[in-house]
């Protein structure tokens, strides 16, 4: 983001962004209002509104398409979101679309006044066909229209109505308008190097690796809480820890193990984290006084092994945050649906593909010999050859195709609209007794 975009291979525009929407003009006007009706159903009968048929298979096409190969960091990217953005334009200019009534769960088989709101609201966004009628019956077309819906928004795909789907749907127009400019606006400003290069996006906790033009692994992330955020940064990849000693931040110390040894003074014994002083002497637990701070003026390292906070892998790159990307021995949080757990840094779902990827370059350091490292719990460095750039953003809507709009919830309240953040995620109670991967948000 700092360099000059004249320097750079290629520079994402947003000349072509269609300014001056309108502003939405009420949730009741798309059924309250017969000229706003009229230019709605002009919108809804563009030839490019979805992809849908009489023949899609209703349980499969619900989903088809929404992934792709296309990386976010792309110019192509960017003029599918200016396209979504013009399509936009017009439904708020339109009216917008109905609020869908908070009922009871809708689900496949319900007869519910709820759902030909349900059904407007899909239709106008391309997630059903525009034939799908106005009828009360929860079928297995408005089913298919919900997961595709929800696959765009980053909720479990389940074709059921429920808090957060409701949430999502009764956004209004004009916000997600905005939040396409807002995103169009940080897409434009990025400088992205050729080749290889690896995306963190914040928002949707997600990593992408890129390889010439195209997306070889995508990855599941936990990042940073809303109280301890991920940065937005650009740096390289230059090497790997295998096995590596956890140091506790100074942050961690103060924030989330002197009060855990409050309540369980076994806890750093447990959990194979020694304490050192400054001239590299042990410090056993029991002679600091938990009920001060104390112990931030202490190094506290944890061992490799099953219990270490990284697990098997830290991946490392310059940066003034003192983050980094890490294995760690939590996998159960990877399928949660709000996974800003950390404390800055970034957890990696099938780390190890990653790092495969990332090393591919350096002579020795194959799959097997990685693997074998792993095994033998042997702390092991691994400097590239090559540094793999790496880019961590903040993008809540994108798009990879203009029918295919995907927008994220606003942890961090960088949009501008409190009707984006999907959800309240506060900073986690952490139990005593657990063990140092549930406990410590590292």
């Amino acid at each position: 983001m700092t360099e000059d975009a004249a320097n750079h291979p290629f520079r994402l525009s947003r000349r072509r962004f269609v300014t001056g929407a309108a502003s939405l003009l009420g949730a009741g006007a798309f059924a309250g209002a017969a000229r706003a009706q009229s230019a709605l159903d002009g919108v809804l009968a563009a030839p490019n509104r979805g992809g849908w048929n009489d023949q899609f298979d209703t349980r499969q096409a619900s989903v088809r398409n929404v992934a792709s190969n296309q990386p976010v960091f792309s110019e192509n990217t960017l003029y599918a979101m200016q396209s979504a953005g013009n399509q936009y334009n017009q439904i708020v200019m339109a009216g917008g679309w109905p609020n869908v009534p908070d009922s009871a769960k809708l689900e496949l088989g319900a007869q519910n006044g709820a759902v030909p709101y349900l059904r407007q609201r899909l239709i106008a966004s391309g997630d059903l066909d525009r034939s799908a009628g106005t009828s009360a019956a929860f079928d297995t077309y408005v089913e298919a229209g919900v997961k595709r819906f929800q696959a765009r928004h980053g909720l479990p795909a389940d074709g059921k109505v429920g808090e957060y789907t409701f949430k999502a749907l009764n956004v209004p127009a004009d916000t997600r308008l905005n939040q396409l400019r807002t995103n169009i606006q940080r897409l434009s400003a990025i400088q992205v190097d050729p080749g290889r290069f690896v995306m963190v996006n914040i928002p949707a906790a997600s990593i992408e690796a890129v390889e010439n033009g195209r997306v070889v692994q995508r990855h599941t992330a936990v990042v940073g809480k809303i109280d301890r955020q991920t940065p937005i940064l650009d740096s390289k990849i230059t090497n790997l820890n295998l096995n590596p000693y956890w140091h506790a931040p100074a942050s961690i110390v103060r924030k989330d193990i002197i009060p855990l040894m409050q309540k369980d003074p076994t806890y750093l014994t447990r959990n194979d984290i020694i304490i050192y002083a400054s001239d590299g002497s042990v410090i056993p637990p029991e002679t600091i006084n938990w009920n001060t701070d104390e112990a931030v003026k202490y190094l506290f390292r944890q061992n490799p092994g099953r219990m270490n906070a990284m697990s098997s892998v830290k991946i490392n790159f310059p940066n003034p945050y003192a983050v980094y990307m890490h294995d760690t021995p939590q996998q159960s949080v990877f399928s949660q649906l709000m996974r800003f757990e950390s404390s800055g840094c970034v957890r990696v779902q099938n780390v190890r593909d990653l790092i495969v990827w990332l090393a591919r370059d350096t002579p020795g350091w194959d799959r097997a010999a990685i693997e074998k490292t792993i095994s033998a719990r042997t702390r092991q460095d691994v400097n590239f050859v090559n540094p793999v750039p790496l880019h961590f953003t903040y993008l809540t809507a994108w798009a990879t195709d203009p029918t295919v709009v995907q927008f994220r919830d606003d942890i961090y309240r960088r949009d501008g609209s409190e009707q984006l953040v999907m959800t309240d995620a506060q900073p986690t109670a952490y139990a005593a007794g657990e063990q140092a991967s549930a406990d410590l948000p590292y």
